[in-house]
């Protein structure tokens, strides 16, 4: 009988990094461990005075490689009798990003030197650190002046989540980090580089969803912008680009084998292949099963809607877009990335600072989370029923604004506003961005025709799909894996084993054997269908006037007509 095969995914998420072992002809996830980040709160380094900082320790990423990898080594062990660690063939890396990490000429993060151990501005710059926004600004601003092919590329706005803006800003606020560093590198690069050991700048294959995405990479300017270009923001960010390569890497190429110090750490054989790294929401759409025509929206504390399109199309320029980028998701295809800022975190913001101690108190008698009872008694009211409305911004607008400095907003409060109102109101406004994204999309040619939903969010809360669904009128898919960007991972894991070590030749075979769906689809109600239709139209009115130039609008109406949507609803008047 021939040996079942194996690949090894790690997901490196906000708060913790996730492994997963899955059988690579069947799909089956035979093993998994979360490492939670011990450094700063919930692993995220902040600062008390400016709410723009987010760091991680790159301690942390380390440490959670090896106890992750081996604790769901472990449990393969125990869940599967015709399992053993020599049988994992590949193994794939994704990671939160723009997460840029500075390093040595040797490729070793600063912060692992016991000088800049405590150093804050020495650490991984965490995707949602936004401290350089005005940097971000001012690269928007050269780039429409002398290089408007960069911005066209990636949305129009380069942002302060990004690559150049947060090493820029770090030049500024701490000259001694940026002078020790001999360059940058983003966290899905670096981690295949220690699991390799290519850690290097010459050796280390960067990827090119990193790049092209966060970073301004492209092949038809050879690569990263211009040292013309850089030096027209600062001078001494031509340094840095002279340490990048010329040439970027798809997911799914090696970046090279496992080396016997890693082997050893994680309990596997040396020599194992490890792919090229990638962003969790790419990864995790090719784990849902991404293809022409369909629509990833990777659901947790943030999120990121992922599409491909084939290169043969002439795929016009999409403004507010986070990148086209050749290969980012599939290899061969276009990768089209949007997304919001925030999401999980706004709900957890709620629940953290929103809500009373009597609900706190009903929770614990009843042995629940926050969440799980203001969802019972948010599942209760009916659309509109609330007359509230918010506006999801309360990390800013990552698409199709692109605008850190936006914030959130809650409209039609009053005195007998409850909790679990404002909690819907949340999740609803949240589901409005979303919609603006697919609209988007369609306005551009890149026609939607599904909609798969991951990520713990979509895995866990009915509630919120079924308000997904009805918002945007189309019906919501459940990717079958409940961590699917790990498998999505495992599964670059196993295409760059190779067919000649029982792995796969393309993506497409790799999405074939190991991916599924749920059964359980979210189809909209009609009924609330209209509703929704009516509140979108406010929440697009909101969106616009307080998130774009030049819109005129006079807003008194809104408090008006969400009272009487709020009145219809109640007294179950139909609504046309």
């Amino acid at each position: 009988m021939e040996k079942r095969r194996f690949a090894l995914g790690f997901d490196y998420g906000t708060n913790s990094v996730r492994a997963l072992v899955v059988d690579i002809a069947t799909g089956e996830e035979v093993g998994t461990s979360v490492y939670n980040y011990k450094a700063g709160v919930d692993g995220v380094v902040v600062d008390p005075v400016d709410p723009n900082v987010a760091r991680q320790h790159p301690k942390d990423y380390l440490d959670g490689l090896e106890a992750s990898g081996r604790g769901a080594i472990e449990q393969a062990k125990a869940n599967c009798k015709d399992f053993s660690p020599e049988q994992i063939i590949g193994i794939g890396v994704d990671t939160t990003g723009s997460t840029p990490i500075p390093v040595d000429a040797q490729g070793v993060p600063l912060a692992l030197d016991p000088k800049f151990a405590d150093n804050p501005n020495a650490m991984a710059w965490l995707w949602k650190d936004h401290t350089s926004y005005e940097e971000a600004a001012a690269i928007t601003k050269k780039a429409a002046e002398i290089r408007p092919q960069f911005l066209a590329k990636c949305g129009g706005v380069y942002s302060s989540e990004w690559f150049w803006s947060k090493i820029w800003h770090c030049m500024k606020v701490d000259p001694e980090v940026f002078e020790a560093a001999y360059t940058w590198v983003e966290l899905a690069d670096i981690i295949p580089g220690f699991l390799t050991g290519t850690l290097a700048p010459d050796k280390l294959k960067r990827g090119v969803c990193a790049a092209g995405h966060k970073a301004m990479y492209n092949d038809d300017w050879s690569g990263y912008p211009d040292k013309e270009f850089l030096a027209s923001l600062e001078p001494r960010l031509i340094r840095i680009r002279e340490t990048l390569p010329d040439k970027a890497y798809t997911a799914g190429e090696r970046a090279g084998v496992l080396t016997e110090e890693w082997a050893e750490r994680l309990g596997l054989k040396p020599g194992v292949a490890v792919s090229v790294g990638a962003f969790d929401a790419h990864m995790g759409a090719v784990g849902a099963g991404v293809k022409e025509g369909t629509l990833v929206k990777i659901i947790g504390t943030s999120t990121c809607d992922v599409a491909v399109a084939s290169k043969a199309r002439d795929l016009p320029d999409v403004p507010g877009l986070c990148g086209i980028v050749d290969g980012s998701v599939l290899p061969g295809y276009l990768g089209l990335e949007a997304g919001q800022s925030a999401v999980g975190d706004i709900f957890n913001w709620f629940v953290k600072n929103c809500v009373p101690e009597s609900y706190e108190a009903e929770a614990r008698e009843r042995g629940l989370d926050l969440h799980q009872l203001l969802t019972e008694k948010a599942e209760k009211l009916k659309p509109g029923e609330s007359g509230l409305l918010a506006l999801d911004w309360n990390n800013g607008n990552r698409t199709i604004l692109v605008d850190v400095r936006l914030s959130g907003l809650m409209m039609g409060q009053t005195l007998q506003t409850r909790p679990e109102e404002m909690y819907r109101a949340l999740i609803e406004g949240t589901a409005y961005g979303a919609r603006v994204i697919i609209e988007r999309f369609e306005e551009y040619g890149v026609h939607i025709e599904e909609v798969i939903n991951c990520g713990g969010i979509a895995e866990k809360n009915p509630m919120l799909m079924q308000i997904y669904a009805d918002v945007t009128n189309r019906t919501m898919k459940i990717s079958r894996s409940a961590q699917t960007p790990a498998l999505g991972a495992a599964m670059f894991g196993a295409v760059a084993a190779g067919p000649e070590n029982g792995g796969y030749a393309t993506v497409q075979e790799a999405q074939a054997a190991m991916g599924g769906l749920k059964e359980r689809e979210f189809v909209p109600i009609p009924e609330n269908v209209r509703v929704y239709e009516k509140l979108f139209r406010m929440y697009k009115e909101l969106h616009d006037i307080f998130g774009t130039k030049g819109y005129t609008a006079n807003l008194y109406h809104i408090m008006k007509d969400l009272l009487d949507l709020r009145d219809a609803v109640r007294e179950g008047r139909e609504i046309s």
